[in-house]
């Protein structure tokens, strides 16, 4: 059974969440706290431009980039939407419930844009994907509602059962539970988290999620500028809306406000599992505690190195992403046909955990190595599909091309995680040039004699690396301390630093305090 961690770190301006599946990290968020547009958002927008070419409109929702939406995520009802848009902005609609609300005619799949819209249409739409690069956000006007246990589809009467419960007989009882609570022409999708709830528990989301569309409804009342009308939930309690299983160990939260944020949310959804939530009082900062910081500089970069020794190259183009497996030196023991599904086999997982990690979506190239045996090729193409069950983006994969290709398609609702975990030069800060090694002794000589006319009556340390202390040292009498001791009458003591850079150098009191040099 998988073993669930949550590590939430919180400030003033933004919120990190990490989620660690069996010690290993397979998700990082992050969400600032002025965030205009998140996935889920609903808006008023009015179309702004149609784009017959393209069968889309793009829309102004009130923020800066104008929003795209495709003819093709308009949905069957959008006529019954456009006409609680218009009828609730003007006034001839006054009340949320749909029981008496007239339903169109769905509208046909593959019809035209310019049939259903005219510029400066009003209508409600929800966010279905962040903006990514220079492309605004892309809308569909398919609203839905969701909750812990269901999600609720306004001007839809269908009842959809997740395909994760297996059970006929439990399918059966919750699509009964269902058409007992859903008000008319309000459709509802329920989620796994449903299995073996009662009829009580349900309800009282229903009423909840009922709620949210009231609200909802008010705002549209107010008037027809472009504008949100909704929020999303915040990114932490989404997540654990989302995810929150009985496999959750721990939720360790750094913030007061956010830990009591969380605790509140989980005593509503989960009262027992109130009980994993600890805030985190620790000096050191919380994602350092608690080994995130060392995975993500560890799992990001061009290249990952597995524990096998063999090796990821990670790519990415404009039109796709491309991955390269290539074995280690450790795999030349075995024969060149085990050595190859070994490594694939390790590559499969830790790829599944890369685009989960970085949130990868689109087309994704895999080039794992080659394999004469079609027995092999299934079983990698098996561990392939295991390895991405876990993964909540909706993705499909294919079995290897005659090439040894894979392709992978794989859902993106908001902008690839990219974390640059490279470091500044301390040294050369980045020029990639450091001043000649010949001339350090000088250096040093020159900033001592300022340090003792400075302190003439200190005892002096001078901290180096290795290398330099080596060099200085050297010799049955150290001859650069002799030196030293025969023009100022002073020991210098030298220690060896491993963190130091090769041409970095320090001089210490006798309490350790650092002599700062005015330059």
């Amino acid at each position: 059974m998988t073993n669930n961690d949550l590590v939430i770190n919180a400030n003033d301006t933004n919120v990190e969440i990490a989620l660690i599946e069996n010690r290993k990290l397979v998700e990082i968020h992050k969400q600032k706290a002025n965030t205009q547009i998140a996935v889920g958002d609903i808006f008023l927008g009015s179309i702004k431009k149609l784009m017959p070419g393209l069968n889309a409109t793009f829309m102004d929702i009130g923020v800066r980039k104008d929003a795209f939406l495709h003819y093709t995520d308009l949905g069957p009802q959008i006529k019954s939407l456009l006409k609680l848009t218009k009828g609730t902005i003007y006034g001839q609609i006054n009340s949320p419930i749909l029981s008496n609300f007239d339903m169109e005619r769905d509208n046909p799949k593959n019809g035209k844009i310019q049939n259903v819209f005219q510029r400066n249409y009003r209508v409600l739409v929800q966010v279905l994907k962040e903006p990514i690069s220079t492309k605004g956000p892309r809308l569909t006007c398919e609203i839905t509602i969701p909750g812990r246990y269901m999600v609720m589809t306004p001007f839809n009467n269908g009842i959809a059962i997740s395909k994760k419960i297996a059970s006929s007989d439990e399918r059966k009882r919750l699509k009964l539970l269902a058409e007992s609570i859903k008000p008319k022409n309000f459709g509802l999708i329920l989620r796994t988290a449903a299995e073996g709830k009662k009829v009580a528990e349900l309800h009282e989301e229903m009423r909840g999620l009922m709620q949210k569309w009231d609200e909802m409804f008010k705002e549209l009342q107010k008037g027809q500028e472009p504008r949100k009308l909704m929020d999303e939930m915040d990114k932490t309690n989404g997540l654990l809306r989302d995810i929150l299983n009985n496999s959750f160990n721990k939720i360790i939260v750094n913030e007061a406000s956010t830990f009591h944020n969380v605790k509140n949310y989980l005593s509503t959804i989960s009262p027992e599992q109130t009980k994993i939530v600890s805030q985190y009082k620790g000096k050191k900062p919380i994602f350092d505690h608690f080994g995130v910081t060392r995975q993500i500089k560890s799992s990001f970069g061009k290249t990952y190195t597995m524990g096998s020794g063999a090796y990821l190259v990670i790519e990415h183009t404009e039109a796709m992403h491309v991955i390269d497996v290539n074995s280690g030196p450790k795999m030349k023991r075995l024969d060149q046909e085990s050595a190859a599904i070994s490594v694939n086999l390790e590559a499969a997982h830790e790829i599944a955990r890369q685009l989960r990690l970085r949130d990868i979506g689109g087309l994704i190239i895999i080039d794992f190595i080659d394999m004469r045996s079609a027995d092999n090729k299934a079983k990698l193409y098996k561990a392939m599909k295991t390895a991405m069950k876990p993964d909540r983006a909706q993705h499909t994969i294919l079995t290897l091309s005659k090439f040894g290709l894979m392709q992978i398609t794989r859902q993106r609702v908001r902008p690839e995680v990219n974390i640059d975990t490279t470091e500044t030069c301390s040294q050369c800060n980045g020029t990639g040039k450091v001043n000649a090694t010949i001339l350090l002794e000088d250096e040093i000589n020159r900033d001592l004699e300022q340090v003792i006319q400075s302190r003439p009556k200190s005892s002096i340390r001078l901290h180096v690396h290795p290398y330099i202390h080596a060099f200085l040292t050297a010799g049955f009498i150290p001859r650069k301390q002799y030196e030293w001791y025969k023009k100022y009458m002073k020991w210098v003591k030298i220690y060896k630093n491993d963190d130091f850079g090769l041409n970095e150098y320090k001089f210490f009191d006798k309490n350790e305090d650092e002599i700062r040099l005015n330059q």
